[in-house]
């Protein structure tokens, strides 16, 4: 009782501690046959420990279910060739001391291996332990050591498109983070083991070598010991010691064959969840093959000379399992039938109870889209410190206030098509900009004058075109001291957003946009409004009035006079190139004063007077809408409104095209976008308090 109570009270994490220490001690055990005697009793104690140890491990790696089950198997192969050459060196020491009496001197499983195993003829022994070393150096160990190398070669090369795959599915929804996490140590574990499997085939080699070199060593050893120390004659001394020393290599090469064979089936293993005898049975139970080998052996059964019994029995034996494994086969294939029969049922009826499609099931395309590369989810994760979303809705809150109405929102979503660090800005479901960035780098932008070279990947700024380099955080300063303008991988892509927004802001101005202003100006002056829509326009016109003016960049804040001027003029005329016209000279001070600011003087280009009276001319051939331009004074025009854009930019000042009112409409869609920097006005649109300078004539 008290004994009972003593092992009730005694702690299991101490025996959880002594259970770890297996392996030191039968290290400790593997030096100390090395180095101390051991007596026969004790050597066929441990003889017996290899064989059955080389047993077990191979019959775990012909059960085991998937190679990475048996991830210790490299260490286990180091310990069990250390144990097996340990027990040479003192099996050795034991022959050479003791082997001249003969018999059992050397242990009872040397004696039984030299004797029984081969007839004790040392002859037949010597040549069975060679073809031992043959199959197990030449044939075994040598493809399994090439298998080993090609494997975990071509494991850690396919270990970047592993994780990028596993990376996908993570950003795709299709796994969690926890089953990513269980599949990239999956992948880590493959590549550790098969890289261990590389360098564990080089024990079995040199095994195999040095169970070759132990033999001859133990022979000549023991013949001169045998007839220098002990006096046997030379046929004696050959019959005693080369028995002896062929049974201990057998002992020896024996589980070393049997480990090598264990490695060969782990590195030509299918990394699948499946033991090796169902894989086997599965591939080789072919019934036409095994049919056709049972025919083969039939045949060669009947052929006078033959050995009649054995080839016809196997060519039955051959031709039952084909029989009875087709059998069980279209058994199975009937009940998967039945199986796929019923989950077909099942699922119709589950799609019957789903409902009808309505409206909320198309999908519609984005005002806005942003789509971005895996490697740029960072941008938008604010756990990973993010900043892409308060950047994108600074610019939004930024060009509401430019425009004059509210900035559709941006939808973000990822897309595996695009390259990792790519986005991909689209308005209306097309495409409109595209870049590359880095996320954890820094953009340097080359303002037009720099002190210096960075080292980093050069590119261009997506949004201006500028010239610029990809830099690490850390050369930030030095990239300021040179001259550079440095921006975060979030500031280049929203300003890009913003450039491509501010170029196409028409189209963000849609008939829900408009009729939300004029809501908003109702609550204000509701009989304004009220005498506007339907009366004299009709939405859509006041609508186009509007894109019109942000196609030409002239935001819609005052709606107010943008109103009464379409109140004014819509009874006169519906034509909306009429009406735009009308309403910008009624913006006239917001459009210069956006233009030069409180400046008195306008520096302006003009058109000569003969060039204005040829596109007079031009237009009335042709129509309004200025196709009539002849091609070579296109061009001319062209190149000569780029030359004095240049020398007006170069002074500081904003290029402004002055010309009639006939032509203003014609020359800002030539020049809108050839020379996008370019602003057309017309004479009537200058305020009377504002005095012109004319800079450059076009056409002298």
């Amino acid at each position: 009782m008290q004994l009972a109570a003593y092992f009730n009270k005694f702690d299991k994490s101490k025996l959880n501690y002594f259970s770890g220490l297996g392996t030191p001690l039968l290290v400790m055990a593997t030096l100390g046959m090395v180095i101390l005697p051991m007596p026969a009793l004790l050597l066929d104690v441990l003889f017996s420990f290899n064989i059955a140890l080389a047993l077990v491990v191979l019959l775990i790696t012909v059960y085991t279910l998937k190679p990475l089950d048996f991830g210790s198997f490299p260490s286990v192969l180091l310990i069990a060739t250390i144990l097996r050459l340990a027990l040479n060196v003192a099996s050795t020491r034991v022959v050479l001391l003791e082997g001249h009496e003969g018999g059992d001197a050397a242990g009872k499983v040397i004696e039984a291996f030299g004797s029984v195993v081969i007839g004790g003829n040392y002859a037949v022994g010597l040549v069975v332990f060679l073809i031992l070393i043959i199959i197990n150096f030449v044939v075994v160990t040598k493809g399994a050591g090439r298998i080993s190398e090609v494997t975990a070669r071509f494991t850690l090369d396919a270990m970047p498109g592993k994780q990028m795959a596993i990376d996908a599915d993570l950003n795709a929804g299709f796994i969690n983070q926890d089953q990513a996490r269980a599949r990239r140590e999956e992948v880590t574990n493959e590549a550790d083991f098969y890289g261990s499997m590389d360098g564990a085939s080089k024990f079995v080699k040199g095994d195999a070598i040095a169970g070759i070199l132990i033999l001859f060593i133990n022979i000549i050893g023991g013949l001169i010991i045998g007839m220098v120390q002990h006096d046997l004659t030379f046929d004696n001394a050959v019959q005693i010691y080369t028995l002896l020393t062929i049974g201990d290599g057998l002992v020896a090469q024996i589980p070393g064959l049997l480990l090598s064979v264990a490695t060969a089936i782990v590195v030509t293993r299918q990394n699948t969840s499946q033991d090796m005898g169902s894989q086997v049975s599965g591939q080789l139970g072919q019934e036409r093959s095994l049919y056709i080998a049972a025919g083969v052996m039939f045949v060669m059964g009947v052929v006078p000379g033959m050995p009649h019994f054995v080839f016809l029995f196997f060519a039955a034996v051959i031709g039952a399992v084909a029989y009875f494994g087709a059998k069980h086969k279209a058994k199975k294939a009937v009940e998967l039938a039945k199986a796929q029969e019923q989950e077909q049922v099942e699922t119709q009826q589950q799609e019957a109870e789903v409902k009808e499609l309505d409206w909320d099931d198309v999908n519609h395309v984005d005002i806005i889209g942003l789509e971005i590369g895996y490697r740029l989810i960072p941008l938008v994760d604010k756990a990973q410190g993010g900043e892409l979303l308060s950047r994108i809705k600074g610019v939004r809150k930024k060009l509401s206030q430019e425009f004059g109405f509210l900035v559709p929102a941006v939808h973000i979503r990822d897309n595996l098509d695009l390259d990792p660090n790519c986005y991909q800005i689209s308005l209306m479901g097309v495409a409109v900009g595209t870049a590359e960035i880095r996320h954890d780098q820094e953009l340097a932008i080359n303002p037009g004058q720099v002190f210096g070279q960075l080292e980093g990947t050069v590119t261009k700024d997506p949004a201006f075109g500028l010239d610029a380099v990809w830099i690490n955080q850390n050369q930030r300063e030095h990239a300021q001291t040179l001259g550079y303008t440095v921006v975060d991988a979030a500031t280049v892509l929203a300003t890009h957003l913003s450039q491509i927004l501010t170029n196409n802001a028409a189209q963000l101005l849609g008939h829900e946009e408009v009729q939300n202003l004029m809501d908003i100006l109702a609550k204000s002056y509701p009989k304004l409004v009220e005498g506007l829509v339907p009366d004299i326009l009709p939405l859509g016109a006041v609508v186009k009035v509007l894109q019109n003016l942000m196609n030409e960049g002239v935001a819609v804040r005052d709606m107010r006079s943008i109103v009464q001027t379409l109140v004014e003029y819509g009874p006169k005329s519906q034509d909306t190139e009429v009406l735009t016209a009308a309403v910008r000279i009624a913006l006239r001070k917001f459009i210069i004063q956006d233009l030069v600011g409180p400046a008195v003087e306008i520096p302006v280009i003009t058109l000569s007077p003969e060039l204005e009276q040829m596109l007079h001319q031009s237009m009335q051939m042709a129509g309004d809408d200025g196709a009539g331009i002849e091609p070579g004074l296109a061009e001319r025009m062209q190149k000569s409104l780029s030359e004095g854009v240049q020398q007006q930019e170069m002074a500081g000042d904003t290029p402004i095209l002055l010309t009639s009112g006939i032509l203003r409409s014609v020359l800002a869609k030539f020049t809108k976008y050839t020379i996008p920097s370019l602003r057309v006005v017309s004479y009537q649109e200058i305020p009377d308090d504002k005095q012109i300078k004319i800079v450059s004539v076009i056409g002298q």
